[in-house]
């Protein structure tokens, strides 16, 4: 049987009218509290993982086992590739063959692809059940095991087919990331910086006080920068769950790096995508007026200090902006991105002009 775990911090998400709280723990060592989560009703839990994680899965599998639980580990892909309609209905398979009833459970291991199609397979197996979140990278940590959105991709586009199903709870085991490969660890950094400027600018202070830190799961503020990086999220979904109003401001940056992901067929990370996107949107706030200078070049060395990417190559403009249309945030045909108006002042920018998004674009083309 697992150990009990130290957790250092508990943050509460939810809480608003017609949803259920539920908490993000951070620690290390915290796979033994997810029996705790399951629920009083659960007969069976499914553990969702990717190849990678199969031994960390079939641990947690043996020791639900230990506890009296009927519990079973389904492989997906790893990265993007999990998240399509056919493995979801692979899942579900797995589960009808399983017998899993609504008093049954989920767990998602691993990356934010393996959450986010973990999440899905739950809010639609019996049209609900109980899904628990275990995020391993920093990506997943600070953004997509956090909030209740769940989805997969379509060959039109990113996360367009999916369902907000928050989970009984996310556990942030910190232990993960010390074997993380470098790059992926850098990816998940995009986030955390999004979250400094459209937030926390304490944030941007700690990773330009210590760049070569922040890229480090040693680093001296590796926890505190996870931390407020999911309090940020949290308090802008436990308002907004299903994104009808300031839960927009999440997707700074991410109107570009989504179409940039499908038009590289989902071979560059997220992060990298969402670093190009971000540099983007600066330049879109800069040029219309609202940015400040010093700010929009901020984002620039922030980034560039960390080795996430500032540039996309060139010639790309007519499809990404064929994606963009098709983005959540576009109404009709009217295009809609999140700019800033300074740090920690998100703002929807409507309708710009395609010379304006074009000049924009011209400022991120190597």
């Amino acid at each position: 049987m697992a150990v009990a775990g130290l957790v250092t911090a508990r943050i509460q998400v939810g809480g608003s009218p017609g949803t259920d709280p539920y908490e993000v723990l951070i620690g290390r060592q915290l796979l033994g509290e997810i029996a705790g989560l399951t629920g009083p009703s659960a007969a069976r839990v499914a553990v969702i993982h990717p190849g990678a994680l199969a031994r960390t899965a079939e641990q947690i599998r043996e020791d639900l086992a230990a506890q009296g639980y009927e519990a079973i580990a389904i492989q997906v892909p790893d990265a993007e590739a999990a998240k399509s309609a056919e493995v979801a209905a692979y899942c579900w398979k797995v589960l009808g063959q399983s017998g899993f009833t609504r008093s049954d459970v989920i767990v998602g291991v691993g990356g934010g692809a393996t959450t986010d199609v973990a999440g899905f397979v739950a809010a639609t197996w019996l049209r609900g059940v109980r899904w628990i979140a275990v995020p391993t990278t920093v990506l997943a940590m600070v953004d997509a095991a956090v909030g209740g959105k769940t989805g997969i991709n379509t060959e039109e586009g990113k996360n367009l087919v999916g369902a907000f199903h928050p989970p009984a709870g996310v556990l942030c085991d910190l232990s993960a990331l010390d074997s993380l490969p470098a790059d992926d660890y850098v990816s998940g950094l995009a986030e955390i910086i999004k979250a400094g400027f459209i937030a926390d600018p304490v944030i941007l202070d700690r990773i330009e006080a210590c760049p070569a830190g922040a890229r480090s799961a040693a680093g001296p503020h590796t926890a505190e920068l996870i931390e407020r990086s999911i309090r940020v999220k949290a308090e802008v979904v436990s308002t907004d769950l299903k994104e009808t109003g300031s839960r927009e401001i999440l997707n700074y940056g991410h109107t570009l790096a989504h179409a940039i992901e499908k038009n590289e067929r989902y071979t560059w990370r997220h992060g990298a995508a969402v670093s190009v996107g971000m540099v983007f949107a600066a330049e879109l706030g800069r040029l219309s007026g609202r940015l400040d200078d010093a700010t929009a070049d901020r984002h620039r060395s922030v980034l560039e200090s960390v080795g996430l990417p500032l540039t996309y190559r060139d010639g790309q403009w007519p499809a990404l902006l064929r994606t963009m249309r098709v983005d959540k945030k576009s109404r009709g045909r009217l295009l809609r991105f999140i700019v800033l108006d300074g740090p920690g002042r998100p703002t929807v920018l409507e309708g710009p002009g395609l010379p304006l998004l074009f000049a924009a674009y011209a400022k991120v083309t190597a």
